[in-house]
């Protein structure tokens, strides 16, 4: 199924392929809620037909999702969509390559980078297995190397699940066989120590360009992880130094008891190699539980055979003595040999005792009670109480023993490192990641909008610079996502009002400019600046064109049709009247015009039953008309509503009392 352009999970546009692999195939992704790039890992079919690894699937990679180190891809996100049937985990997006396609490029890796490597991979199987969760499938392919050399582990979780499930289902194993442990061949029970082993093959590659089994068919390399040595790195390449070619042995012994028994021990080890590359420190334990030590080759000069030989040619019952000496020490080494045999062993060896979180005064007691001996260094622990015993060598184990007077080393805790907080601000999250990793202190990066920071560099932090924080502490900083984004909504054809406002709403400014044309709707919007649904910046103006059509001003003439008489004669007219006076009180009459409110005529005198000119107006649309008529004391009002926009220019309009 292509989904390529398709939306997952109501959120999640995949944009492109980015990886393929036996499992899933990947996916880069935008999410529209968090307004960011995602990497999508969706299952291919054949994982999807089995509730069972379904079901481990969901559990895991939920599991996992809790892991927050700089050296581990974070998981967002685990969903199902129905509709297509599948089954996908939203992971952090990491530019970088995988550390297989850095081998495969580079061949062998300066012993320096490798364990640079090896310690950030460690770290992070330290924080898994701190939590429960043991990864199953360490390997170069599952090791991207950022742009800035930051190792980050991906598919946490995800194996364990494959493991149970789909070995069982498909019949065959996922990932290589090539870094495998020998208990996984055998599919038998696997732990943290399993992780190390693979930690180890990977660094064997890491300095040798190659794995330390190889064969046709998988099935013939795991049976080589489970029955033969591999040859030692530093046959393969003699640059490698001491210290790191016996953390790789000890890392892939066949035994996980004879192994770094947690990423921290194999931790303290590739730090010591780092600063003491030819040091003999590794402890490595053979199969009987001694330590391996070097001894010294005999010098055949200093073989004396050929006095003893003289010596018995002149003395022969010398010769029979001895014979019986012999055979009596012989009778008393066997004799005694087998009494310790039976007795469990020789009884001046002391059981070693558990010094771990004991304070050094306490630990002291006990070890001279026993016979035994102590030294003691310090070191910073986030994790053990400051006075207590961090670790010890030989380490504690359940029946082993040792001779009197042997020295047990102890680690005692000085508490957390303290130091004072430098400032993140302004700086790409990758980069104050690796800060906070060397300072043994966690980010909490919490995502905010910043119309002016670019998108990954820190625009604050919630702890000030130059506070006294220890190791193990958390910081929390905000990394900016750029400016927000919004899209251009379509505001063609709605009224100015309503376009002002729904570009408003989109967090989007208005620009309005009005042009008249007389060919497209009035008072509507006309065109856009920006086209509708483009991503933005909140914010951004719009330019929008409003079309105003402006009105034809025009000039009539009024015209009052037969001005009414209102004054009539009466018999009780005074006689001293005139006839002239008479028609004159009759036949004129007073008028006042008044355009929408505002007096254009002021007691104008005109004859009454004929028509009036009462001059012109000028403008456009409508016009309310008064006409105010008084004649002998009486008064009437004469009132019209013209439209000008319906005359030509300069036509005549007549009203009439009606």
């Amino acid at each position: 199924m292509n989904l390529i352009g398709k939306i997952i999970g109501n959120r999640y546009e995949i944009l492109e392929e980015v990886g393929n692999g036996g499992m899933a195939t990947v996916f880069k992704a935008r999410d529209h809620v968090l307004n960011r790039y995602v990497a999508v890992k969706v299952l291919k079919d054949e994982y999807t037909t089995d509730t069972d690894f379904i079901k481990r699937f969901n559990t895991e990679a939920q599991s996992a999702a809790g892991l927050s180190h700089a050296n581990i891809v974070s998981i967002y996100d685990v969903g199902y969509e129905e509709e297509n049937n599948l089954y996908y985990i939203v992971m952090e997006l990491v530019k970088g390559k995988t550390l297989k396609q850095i081998i495969k490029k580079d061949g062998v890796i300066s012993w320096k980078w490798a364990v640079n490597i090896a310690m950030q991979i460690a770290s992070a199987l330290e924080e898994a297995h701190k939590n429960g969760i043991v990864h199953r499938d360490i390997k170069p392919h599952n090791i991207i190397i950022t742009e800035d050399g930051i190792a980050k582990v991906t598919d946490f979780g995800i194996a364990k699940a494959v493991s149970n499930s789909t070995i069982t289902a498909f019949g065959t194993t996922i990932g290589s066989v090539h870094y495998f442990s020998p208990e996984q061949a055998k599919g038998g029970i696997t732990d943290a120590k399993s992780d190390l082993y693979s930690l180890g093959v990977v660094m064997y590659e890491m300095l040798t360009g190659k794995v330390p089994f190889d064969a046709d068919t998988p099935v013939s390399v795991a049976l080589k992880h489970m029955q033969e040595e591999p040859k030692e790195p530093i046959e393969i390449n003699k640059n490698i130094p001491i210290a790191i070619n016996q953390i790789v042995v000890k890392a892939m012994r066949k035994e996980p008891t004879e192994r770094y028994q947690s990423a921290t021990e194999m931790l303290k080890d590739l730090a010591k190699a780092l600063k003491d590359p030819d040091g003999d420190f590794v402890i490595i334990e053979n199969k009987d539980g001694e330590y391996t030590r070097v001894m010294k080759a005999v010098n055949p000069e200093q073989d004396d055979s050929k006095k003893k030989q003289k010596f018995f040619k002149k003395h022969p019952k010398a010769k029979i003595f001895a014979f019986l000496i012999g055979l009596i020490l012989l009778f008393l080494l066997v004799f005694f040999g087998t009494k310790i045999a039976l007795d469990g062993g020789i009884k001046s060896k002391i059981k070693i005792p558990n010094l771990v979180n004991m304070t050094l005064s306490e630990a002291q007691s006990q070890v001279e009670s026993l016979g035994l001996k102590i030294e003691s260094e310090e070191a910073a622990s986030s994790e053990v109480e400051e006075g207590k015993i961090i670790s010890q060598t030989p380490e504690f184990k359940e029946g082993e023993k040792v001779e009197k007077d042997t020295t047990i080393k102890v680690i005692i805790s000085k508490g957390p490192e303290t130091f004072e907080l430098p400032s993140f601000i302004g700086k790409k999250v990758d980069e104050a990641r690796k800060m906070a990793t060397s300072m043994g202190i966690t980010l909490i990066e919490e995502i905010r909008t910043s119309p002016t920071v670019e998108q990954g560099y820190i625009i604050g932090q919630e702890t000030a610079e130059g506070t006294v924080v220890k190791s193990g502490d958390e910081v929390k900083v905000q990394v900016s996502s750029g400016a927000e984004k919004t899209k251009v909504p379509y505001v063609i054809g709605m009224d100015e009002g309503t376009a002002n406002a729904t570009l408003v709403n989109a967090s989007l400014k208005a620009n309005i400019t009005y042009i008249n044309d007389k060919e497209k709707e009035n008072g509507k919007v006309i065109s856009q600046s920006v086209d509708s649904g483009k991503e933005v910046e909140a914010g951004t103006t719009i330019d929008i064109t409003v079309n105003k059509i402006e009105k034809e001003e025009k000039t009539i003439k009024l015209i009052l049709e037969n001005v009414p008489k209102l004054a009539k004669n009466t018999e009780n007219e005074n006689s001293t009247n005139t006839a002239n006076n008479t028609e004159q009180n009759t036949n004129t009459a007073s008028l006042t015009l008044i355009v929408n409110g505002s007096k254009k005529i002021n007691e104008k005198s005109v004859t009454v039953g004929k028509s009036a000119d009462l001059g012109t107006i000028t403008g456009s649309g409508k016009q309310k008309i008064e006409i105010k008529i008084t004649q002998n004391g009486q008064s009437k009002t004469i009132t019209d509503e013209i439209n000008i926009d319906e005359y030509d220019n300069n036509a005549t309009c007549y009203i009439s009392d009606r």
